[in-house]
This record gives structure tokens, sequence and C-alpha cells, in this order.
């Protein structure tokens, strides 16, 4: 049986709590009540996750309750591409299941990114009432929209553009990089090192400022040595931990900037006979669906596409439903994951082994 915690009266149940309760990841819960049929989840998975929906009053779909804007009924969500990564599909279902409330489809489309190919598919649409356009990005990054969809009512998702022409929705990774490192300082961990994502990636900048603010809100000294390089894959987690554990002061704790990092960062610590907790904290960032299957369970922060996806089409329907509000940057918060791989544990007073070799 699920256990769920009780919300306060007249709070909705999001799609994380549905998780939360059943100990699963938002993509798995996205594709139990979408009735994914391709998805290959054990029964009791999805037992516990409609379990946990029923007990907390959540609701997926709830189609045509409300009246649309204008008179249209279908939203265009373009994405540049679809990969193994869950993360458009999410902003996808988001933006679907936000415009269902108002009995308005989502019709997806991928572009790869191809101006060409953007203004083919609207130009396809012409018969089509369009409310507007949602253009969703893989990764968190810098757009130039094309002419084809500036002359379109809207929307940048997990993008934006670099004059603040359209509105965009994106994940608030600054703010995540602080509350992951906060959350190891709350531990009582105060050297605390740091694998990051590939350079020249938005999510691996923001995180890596979210760690430094956290640090010097906490008096902690800023130390370079402790940052390290990564490329978003477990080979980088690796090595980079076998290089923090190799420094004369090595870690009490590694933010890894993402889980998949994290991965590779727990072999490292096993391989040199290091536990995790009790000697070294780990924190990743993303909720991929092997976080809670790691051992132990990865603490980490959710990439929030599915409420970024449904926030975009929150916004197109309000633009289009009259709402006059200037462009700007809505910034979706990372919630916090805490597991058994950043718990206090009480241990001797004693260097601990092997770590300065």
């Amino acid at each position: 049986m699920v256990k769920v915690k009780e919300k306060a009266a007249g709070v909705r149940p999001t799609m994380m709590d549905v998780a939360a309760a059943a100990g699963v990841s938002q993509a798995t819960v996205s594709l139990v009540l979408s009735g994914s049929k391709g998805a290959r989840l054990a029964d009791s998975t999805r037992r516990r996750v409609l379990e946990a929906a029923q007990a907390l009053g959540y609701k997926f779909v709830r189609r045509g309750s409300r009246v649309a804007p204008g008179g249209k009924s279908s939203i265009i969500f373009i994405a540049d591409e679809i990969s193994a990564d869950p993360w458009m599909s999410l902003a996808f279902e988001g933006a679907r299941d936000k415009a269902l409330e108002y009995g308005i489809s989502v019709l997806l489309a991928v572009s790869h990114g191809d101006a060409d190919v953007e203004a083919s598919i609207l130009s396809g649409m012409g018969n089509v009432p369009v409310l507007g356009v949602i253009y969703g990005t893989i990764l968190t990054r810098l757009v130039k929209v094309p002419a084809a969809l500036a002359d379109r009512r809207l929307v940048l998702a997990n993008s934006y553009d670099e004059d603040r022409k359209f509105h965009s929705v994106m994940p608030g990774d600054t703010l995540g990089g602080r509350t992951a490192t906060e959350h190891l300082i709350s531990t009582g961990r105060r050297r605390i090192g740091f694998i990051n994502g590939q350079q020249g990636v938005d999510a691996a900048r923001d995180r890596l400022k979210g760690y430094k603010q956290a640090l010097a809100s906490n008096d902690i000294p800023f130390d370079p040595a402790l940052v390290r390089p990564g490329n978003w894959e477990p080979s980088a987690g690796y090595e980079m931990t076998h290089e923090l554990m190799a420094l004369a002061n090595p870690p009490d704790a590694i933010f890894c900037a993402n889980d998949m990092m994290a991965l590779g960062c727990y072999d490292a610590l096993k391989e040199l006979g290091i536990d995790v907790p009790g000697d070294v904290a780990v924190i990743g960032f993303d909720d991929r669906e092997l976080a809670q299957f790691m051992h132990p369970p990865l603490s980490t922060l959710v990439l929030p596409h599915y409420e970024m996806g449904r926030s975009a089409a929150e916004l197109l329907l309000d633009i289009a439903g009259g709402l006059q509000v200037p462009p700007g940057r809505i910034k979706v918060t990372c919630d916090l994951i805490v597991r058994e791989s950043t718990q206090v544990v009480e241990r001797p007073v004693v260097r601990r082994r092997a770590l300065a070799r």
C-alpha cells in the first residue's frame, strides 16, 4: 500500500507528489498515467503509481473543462530533436496535458534545428486553427528564432532568444546548483567537490554558479582544485572522482552535475574502498530513472521538463486569452530529492583510509 503525505487544503497535487509517493521518477509517472504501451515497466511499478495518483487525487488529464481562447483548437510543439533521453517527451506531455484542459490538442513535430524544416512544418498546418507554437530544445540554450516562428504566437521551452523578444520557460539551474550544494553543507560536509558538465553548455555554467553561491553564503572558501571538468557521461564521473580523491585534502562530498556522472563517481569510490555516504556523500542532478536504483539510492535534483512544458502551454493560452505582459524568462524550480547517498552517518573520528593516497 502506497503511503502519501497529506496536502494542504486547496493545494492541487502535482506529478512530483505522485512520483515521491510511488518512489519513482516523473518520467515513470508520465508513462504510466498516459497509458504508454511501449514502456517496459513492472506491474508492481504501474500499480504503485496508480495507487499514489488515486490516493492523492491527482488527475493526469482533464479534457475540455475550460474554454479555448479565440476558438483555436491546436498548439504546435516543435522540438529540435527527440533522443533516448525523456526530456522533450516530458515537456511535450506537460504542454499536452495543460492544453487538454481547454480541449486543445498539441501536435508534435521534430525539426532537427533546421529553419527550413520549421517553416515547412508551419506551412503544412495551413488548414489547422493554430493557437500558437511552443519551441523546445533538448539542451538549455540560446536560439535564433527563424522568421516562420517569429510571425506566430510563440513561447520558447528550455531555450531563450538573445533580444528577449519572446517568452521563454527554462529550468532554474543556478538555484538548483545552489540547492544541491547547500544540502551537502547542511549534512555537515565542508569540503565539497564538483564534477561539472561539458564546457560551454548553459546548464554546466549555471550549476557551477549555484555551487559557488552556496559556498560563499556559508563562508566556505572556493577551492578551484575541487572543481573538475566533465562531459555528462559516467566515464567523466569515474575519472574526475579518482582525481579528486587523490588530492592531499580530498573532498567529503561530491556534487556531480548530472546523474550519469554520479554513476561513474560511485564506481570510482567503490574501487577505492570509500563508503557512500559514510566517507563521501554524493549528489547528482536530473533525477533520471536510474538514480533511485543506485546503491545507495542517489540524492538528486529534478530537471522539470514536464512542468516547463505545462508552464509554456499555460503562458501561450494566457497570451491568446488577452494577457498583455512583456516577454520574460520564467525559471522553473528544480526540486531536491533526498535519498540515502547524502544522509548523515555516525562514524568514528578516524582519518578516512586511503583518501590521501
